[in-house]
């Protein structure tokens, strides 16, 4: 395709497959309603003569609403009026809902149902599949879908803003991540000439406020694949969904992989034959889970990515001398992008924080004068995650460098312990986080889910770490839950897991018990 300058105009009016279905789009209860990419555009074109004759060139208009093919319309409708959309994470609590969209300067927000009472009472509200004929989705664009016709996309200025993405706010208030209409038409342009989607089904049921999953339903609509576009992730239906509309190409984050893995039932009925793709993104994957996912999807690569909100998802790449990628390794540097690693004194390392720079990087953060420029003085993002790098180029993420805690001297990456730990036969997943000690600063405890049907001690747990690892980094205390919280973005909530241990802690009365100690 001949690439736009807007983002918003990622669907080529000029192809020849018009009425190819671009979305199928599930309810909660599984029911499937399909838009072709005429109608896709025919929906975005409408939201942007409406928008573009009220509002101002720049101005922001938040999103408040689980995914649905009128999301992506919507999206793509504000960006093609020169303005600005904002992706709101609807589970946030309505006061931190509010704070963003306040932050974000939004002049307006498009809701569905479910959402539409988290909305600020003071903005005007559209409300996607209501009949209201004020507030109603088909109301507000019904004059310029059946009169206006075809919406010629603003162009924009070299780095114009097209979306603001905020974070998740996990460690503090949420950050508004600007990002430009360039630098992410670089992103699909770049992924598409990598591997073109043409031919694939993909399905989406991660949150479209994700950069995980908005990226991927921009590379899809630009390679005039089908998506399959879930509300939300739902374990059983995105199995069923797999299933009924053979899906190709999956994106995922590995917890809801873990949760698909539970359905053993469902699985042992149910043709997963269809997928040749895995792309697992957001956050790190486990050898165990690779394994697991290798049995359960025998037809499937798995692509083991990384990619931030601030940087984009092109980062990595495979080896230019076709060198097989490690099995937990991410890939080596993409040709388009530099990346480097320092230590602690900013000096360059074979393991340390990666800093990196591209097209896709982020203009910067939103309203955040308070916060040091995450980007340094030669053009590199600081991106705050731990690498290592091997002889042979492939890089290996180690941890958040604020995930990090020091005990007794030792620095711990959660991560390290967590791999190790999952490659106990009888565990699935493994969470380890610190607890406050009065000698030792901080220790590690572990949180585990089984295979399902093992049986599996803490003692054996213990036992195991410290056969396999430094014993300092061995969990103190083992806690065995069903499944882990999830964040609003499907990572692992290490908040309420440091909450759910403080309480635990409390309850038995004495401090973890330290085996270096004895």
């Amino acid at each position: 395709m001949t690439f736009p300058t807007n983002l918003g105009a990622l669907i080529a009016r000029d192809s020849a497959d018009n009425d190819a279905v671009a979305i199928i789009g599930l309810d909660e209860a599984f029911n499937a309603r399909r838009y072709t990419f005429a109608e896709l555009d025919a929906i975005a074109d409408a939201v942007a003569h409406t928008l573009h004759r009220q509002y101002a060139r720049g101005e922001r208009i938040a999103v408040l609403a689980a995914n649905s093919a009128e999301y992506v319309a919507t999206l793509l409708g504000i960006m093609r009026a020169g303005l600005v959309a904002v992706p709101v994470n609807y589970k946030f609590p309505r006061a931190l809902i509010a704070e963003v969209i306040a932050d974000s300067g939004a002049r307006m927000v498009f809701s569905d149902p479910k959402r539409s009472a988290d909305t600020p009472d003071a903005l005007p509200r559209i409300v996607f599949d209501s009949p209201d004929e004020t507030q109603g989705f088909a109301a507000f664009i019904a004059e310029a879908k059946a009169h206006r016709g075809p919406f010629e996309p603003v162009a924009p200025n070299e780095n114009e803003a097209a979306l603001f993405l905020y974070t998740s706010g996990s460690t503090g208030r949420p950050k508004g991540v600007v990002l430009s209409h360039a630098s992410h038409l670089w992103v699909v342009e770049t992924r598409l000439k990598a591997q073109p989607l043409q031919s694939e089904r993909v399905l989406i049921a991660a949150p479209l406020y994700h950069m995980n999953a908005l990226a991927l339903a921009f590379l899809a609509l630009a390679a005039r694949a089908t998506t399959v576009l879930m509300p939300a992730f739902n374990a059983r239906n995105y199995i069923r969904a797999i299933d009924t509309y053979r899906c190709t190409w999956l994106t995922s984050v590995p917890p809801m992989i873990a949760m698909m893995m539970q359905e053993r039932d469902l699985l042992s009925r149910t043709d997963l034959s269809s997928v040749r793709y895995v792309r697992m993104g957001s956050a790190p994957v486990s050898g165990a889970l690779l394994d697991q996912i290798h049995t359960l999807l025998p037809n499937a690569k798995v692509i083991n990515a990384y990619g931030t909100t601030e940087g984009g998802p092109v980062v990595f790449g495979p080896h230019p001398g076709g060198l097989p990628t490690p099995p937990l390794a991410v890939g080596v540097a993409h040709p388009q992008v530099q990346l480097r690693l320092v230590d602690t004194n900013g000096q360059p390392a074979d393991e340390g924080e990666l800093e990196m720079r591209s097209p896709g990087l982020m203009n910067g953060y939103h309203n955040r004068a308070d916060l040091a420029p995450p980007i340094t003085a030669d053009g590199f993002y600081r991106s705050g995650d731990v690498f290592r790098r091997d002889e042979n180029g492939f890089y290996t993420f180690i941890g958040r460098r604020d995930d990090m805690f020091v005990s007794g001297g030792e620095n711990i990456f959660p991560g390290d312990v967590e791999k190790m730990l999952e490659r106990h036969p009888l565990i699935q997943q493994a969470s380890v986080i610190p607890v406050d000690d009065a000698i030792k600063g901080t220790k590690p405890v572990a949180f585990i889910v089984r295979k399902p049907g093992a049986q599996l001690s803490a003692e054996a747990v213990k036992k195991f770490a410290l056969e396999h690892a430094p014993a300092y980094q061995h969990p103190r205390q083992v806690w065995f839950v069903e499944a882990f919280p999830l964040a609003s973005t499907n990572k692992i909530d290490r908040a309420a897991l440091k909450r759910d241990a403080a309480t635990r802690l409390a309850g038995e009365g004495h401090p973890p018990r330290d085996l270096q100690d004895e």
